[in-house]
């Protein structure tokens, strides 16, 4: 099982990795902090400080069409954000 699903790229998370060598990323929701440090640890060799995770539920959504509405759920996921130790860098274009 892949515990790691894909980096979150954001304008956001690009500063916070330019100053505070942290990095997003959509994780499996049954992993826990544990199992994510060691994934990114196996994949990018980095030595990783800190896992905080966020659990994040699908929102309900909505729309107006000519037949009715339609309502649904967008998907819900879990967020990882990584601090990795001073000297590390993680770049996730590498692999393309």
């Amino acid at each position: 099982m892949n515990i790691l699903v894909r980096p979150i790229v954001t304008e956001k998370m690009t500063l916070q990795g330019d100053k505070l060598n942290r990095y997003a990323v959509i994780v499996e929701k049954t992993a826990n902090k544990l199992q994510i440090k060691k994934a990114i640890q196996d994949m990018y060799g980095v030595t990783v400080k800190a896992v905080n995770t966020q659990c994040y539920l699908g929102k309900a959504k909505s729309r107006f069409t000519k037949t009715g509405v339609i309502s649904g759920r967008s998907n819900s996921f879990k967020k990882a954000i990584i601090t990795l130790s001073k000297d590390d860098k993680l770049d996730f274009f590498s692999n393309i």
